[in-house]
């Protein structure tokens, strides 16, 4: 009975999941060329909020709990552990407010609807994985955008999904580069856990009534730190929420 339920709860998410997609993807264009930059950030933050709340149709149950003073006017860093495509929208939802950037790997920059041109549009960092010197090149834009506009990205340094919850060793390259062309920025872990196990290795159906939380962890100061140290530190602080 509950296989019959995770089927039939997920097609009914994934039908909404594929008009969101397709509705802002319009209205971004739209937001983007008609009334600019501001307007089109305003869309994005309500495609990412129903794609996030719509998850409600498959019976999860959504925590998003913030542990962290966060400074206003300050460069952010936000350090996630990543388990499957559904840890995306409910983090930029969850820190809208910092007008986080995604470091992205450059494959997702076309041929999905809404993500793909956000991803263009937004200023993200679209790496080319085969490409170091490439990715090294975009993710240093990126910290010099951020660092400019003291906003914030969204990095997920394990460099792939696990959706067991087992989580990879991060690595240090990205928040590095990062760091060095925004040294002010203050690095902030997000534990994400329950949505490897609600799209495990990303088959259908996912899993219904699952408990999914984003949890925004206490920040770290990185001044006068390696990059490996402080990761290091982050990865155990997010280890200990979804263990």
């Amino acid at each position: 009975m509950k296989k019959i339920l995770d089927y039939v709860l997920s097609s009914i998410y994934l039908i909404h999941f594929g008009l969101t997609l397709l509705v802002f993807h319009i209205l971004q264009v739209v937001a983007f060329n008609v009334f600019g930059k501001k307007a089109h950030k305003v869309v994005v933050d309500y495609l990412n909020f129903t794609l996030t709340f719509g998850l409600y149709l498959t019976g999860a149950r959504i925590k998003l709990l913030n542990l962290s003073n966060i400074p206003d006017n300050r460069t952010i860093i936000f350090v996630a552990n990543h388990q499957s495509t559904f840890d995306v929208p409910a983090i930029y939802w969850f820190l809208r407010k910092y007008h986080p950037r995604f470091v992205s790997k450059i494959e997702l920059a076309k041929g999905v609807p809404s993500i793909s041109y956000n991803l263009r549009k937004s200023g993200a960092a679209l790496i080319d994985r085969k490409d170091g010197k490439q990715a090294i090149t975009e993710i240093a834009r990126l910290g010099k955008l951020i660092s400019e506009e003291k906003s914030s990205v969204i990095i997920f340094p394990e460099g792939t999904r696990t959706a067991s919850g087992n989580m990879r060793p991060f690595a240090p390259g990205g928040v590095a580069t990062l760091l060095k062309r925004a040294p002010d920025a203050l690095i902030v872990p997000v534990a994400i856990n329950g949505t490897g196990a609600f799209n495990p290795k990303g088959t259908f159906p996912l899993k219904s009534f699952s408990n999914l939380s984003w949890t925004v962890l206490p920040a770290i100061e990185p001044a006068g730190r390696k990059a490996e140290e402080i990761l290091a530190e982050a990865q155990e602080a997010i280890r200990k929420v979804i263990s």
